[in-house]
Formats: structure tokens, sequence, C-alpha cells
């Protein structure tokens, strides 16, 4: 059956598409914003559908196998965006290690300041932590669930404690991206978002192509 979550997911994935390429077309903060309340938006569009069945949301049928695959918690683990940025950076870097030399200052991802490098550590860390406390607590959600369900006892109010644990997933997610741009300057952040977009829409679509080779 097709949700209405499902309906929201495929045209959120069109609107970012379309985001992204003005980003890249205009380089401007509002473009930058526009992208950044896109992904708070499918949230709050998520969570209401987490209210209603959380156990679809960890199914996720709107997504590809490729997708679920790479999925904690219901969605892309936090930590993945400082590899991105290391990532990217370590990219960049070595595209202009001549004018570095030279001390021309390029002023994007590759051009990341000592400070910042710091204070993305500092904030990776903390991310690390809390991927790791919200985990402990999925894990002892399924131990006490795997008990209950040998004894054959009511599940219902069980599968509504998954509800929160979505929700820190989803914050974490959310505070972290918020975080990362936060310490970018604008050149950074827009390349960073324009990155994040198109391995986005990259996995989506190396997703989609292998479920249609097996369908």
């Amino acid at each position: 059956m097709v949700t209405s979550f499902a309906n929201f997911h495929r045209f959120w994935f069109l609107q970012l598409k379309v985001m992204v390429k003005e980003l890249k077309d205009d380089h401007s903060e509002e473009a930058m914003d526009r992208i950044m309340r896109q992904h708070q938006d499918y949230f709050v569009e998520k969570w209401e559908e987490v209210e209603r069945d959380p156990l679809s949301v960890f199914l996720a049928p709107w997504t590809t196998t490729l997708e679920r695959s790479l999925h904690w918690i219901t969605g892309w683990r936090p930590t993945t965006i400082f590899h991105l940025i290391y990532t990217e950076s370590s990219l960049l870097f070595e595209s202009h290690i001549i004018d570095i030399l030279y001390g021309i200052r390029t002023g994007d991802l590759g051009d990341l300041s000592p400070s910042q490098f710091r204070l993305m550590s500092d904030l990776q860390c903390d991310t690390v932590k809390e991927e790791n406390e919200i985990t402990e607590e999925l894990a002892e959600w399924q131990e006490t669930a795997s008990e209950m369900m040998s004894c054959e006892m009511d599940m219902t109010e069980k599968i509504t404690e998954l509800i929160p644990i979505i929700k820190k997933a989803d914050d974490l997610r959310m505070r972290t991206l918020q975080g990362v741009v936060r310490l970018l300057s604008k050149q950074q952040a827009m390349e960073f978002l324009i990155a994040s977009g198109e391995l986005l829409f990259g996995i989506r679509s190396w997703g989609m192509t292998h479920d249609a080779s097996i369908s």
C-alpha cells in the first residue's frame, strides 16, 4: 500500500533536487536556508508517520534496498556528515596544493582552518557519544521486546516505545547538520550542502537501478 508519507517522500526528494540545483546556480544564503528548512520539514512530516506507525518507518518501503542497508535507526547516520566533510576537504586540498604552498587562500572546504578542524572534531566526538547512547537504547528495547514476544505478550504498548527513540535519532541528525553548517563559512556550507545532496541522490539512483534489476 502506498502511504501518504511515501508520496510526501517522493515529492520531498524531487524538491530537494531542485533546491540543490538552485544553490549551484545562485550561491545565495536564501538557497541554503531553503535546503535546511527542507530537511527540517522532512523530520516534522516523518514524526507524524512515526506516531501513526513506528514499525512502518523502520521498514521504510518508500526507500530503496540500498538506502535501507545504510540506515541507522530509520535514517542516515549523523557521523556520516563528518566523513563527507573530511573527504571533500581532502580532495579539494589536494587539488589546490600549489595555491596553498604559495599562501593563496581558496576559502573552500579544502581550506578549513585549524580552529574549524578542532571544533569539527569536538562536534564529532559529541555526536558519536549521542549515537552510541541511542543505539544502546534501541538494543535494550530489542532485548526486552524479544523476551515479551517469547512469552506471547501484547506488543502494542512496547512498539510505542520506539517512537521517542526514532525521534531522538532524527533530532541528532538535524542538530548535527545544523552544527556543521554553523562551523563553516558561506562558501564552505554551500559546497557541503551540494555534496551532501548529491550523495543522497547518488545512493537513491544506485538503489533504484539495483531494485529494478532484480524485480
